[in-house]
């Protein structure tokens, strides 16, 4: 992949899926974000965005999960497809 089109997970829009490429999270989060399926090489679904824009709901495997914008940020994905067709 170009690494032009790699982007933080808060920039994608809803109904797009994300391969992940990178995360940039140290301890616990990183950890606890590791344990629920957001490894380098997964496919990620963003779902929702709350009414107020944070946190927004993605979905990993049979997992869903909310992020807020700061830890969304520092996770890096290409765009692989969407629900849009």
């Amino acid at each position: 992949m170009v690494s032009a089109n790699i982007k933080p997970l808060s920039e994608f829009k809803i109904g797009e899926f994300v391969q992940i490429e990178k995360i940039q999270l140290e301890g616990t989060m990183k950890r606890r974000l590791l344990d629920l399926g957001f490894i380098p090489g997964a496919t990620i679904k963003v779902l929702q965005r709350s009414p107020l824009g944070d946190p927004v709901a993605y979905q990993v495997s049979n997992t869903t999960i909310a992020l807020r914008k700061e830890e969304s940020s520092l996770i890096f994905g290409v765009l692989i497809g969407d629900d849009f067709r």
